[in-house]
């Protein structure tokens, strides 16, 4: 057979993204045939012994695929391990079958719908810079989001040193007050982009207070009704959909 990369061996078999694989050969945790593989390394994966922090992997790179969106809860990261030993999106998906991993990052504080596979190549196409879908969230803002608050939103803003690319800003509601009796108002953002914790620091640089952030849609997949913590698995529609615009 064919010598293949070996993070996409990795990403084929579902065991990790090509990303994360690329990271786990660098730190020196992947061996072909008991030789330390270096990045940019084939192998067989079927010939080939291949292992990762010394336990030998399987590559069944022809099986089916598994697909799902989880309504992530909030309090839960999103990482496969977390050094806090803190709850992870992956323990609401135990009764999935198979391993699945999460598809980008929602924080600890952010609640609403992410998608989990163990297809790694997909894996890798959503979170390339260059493949990203669009992200649409409703964010709950402390007291009433002024007009010049939402120009502000709007126009052009660099954080971390980066500069953002356009963000469409929508006022869907001001001068509500929820049952602590306390005023906000609800905004919808449409992100191209997934910055780290980027609403939240667009806010804190127009001195503004978010009370709750929830993602609703990537792309034409909605969270809809899908109860907070229960996980469904997409639809054909769906995965043709994310297959179409992900090349």
């Amino acid at each position: 057979m064919e010598k293949i990369r070996l993070q996409k061996i990795f990403s084929d078999a579902g065991i990790m993204s090509r990303r994360a694989a690329e990271r786990e050969i660098e730190a020196g945790n992947v061996r072909v045939n008991g030789e330390v593989a270096s990045l940019g390394d084939r192998a067989d994966p079927e010939g080939d012994v291949i292992t990762w922090s010394g336990k030998k992997i399987k590559c069944a790179p022809d099986r089916e695929r598994t697909y799902i969106v989880l309504n992530k809860p909030l309090g839960y990261v999103t990482t496969a391990k977390d050094e806090k030993g803190r709850e992870s999106v992956l323990d609401l998906v135990k009764d999935v079958g198979v391993r699945v991993y999460p598809v980008g990052r929602l924080d600890m504080f952010s609640e609403g719908i992410i998608l989990l596979t163990d297809d790694g190549d997909l894996t890798n196409k959503m979170t390339h810079p260059s493949g990203e879908l669009k992200k649409v969230y409703t964010v709950k803002i402390k007291g009433t989001v002024t007009d010049e608050d939402l120009a502000a939103l709007r126009a052009p803003m660099t954080i971390d040193g980066y500069r953002l690319r356009p963000v469409g800003v929508r006022l869907i509601s001001r001068g509500k007050v929820d049952r602590s009796g306390c005023e906000y108002s609800s905004l919808e953002f449409t992100l191209s982009e997934g910055r780290n914790r980027q609403i939240r620091k667009m806010c804190e640089k127009c001195s503004l207070t978010v009370m709750s952030l929830c993602r609703v849609r990537i792309g034409e997949i909605e969270l809809g009704n899908l109860p907070s913590g229960e996980w469904r698995y997409l639809s054909e529609g769906e995965l043709q959909y994310l297959k179409d615009n992900l090349k």
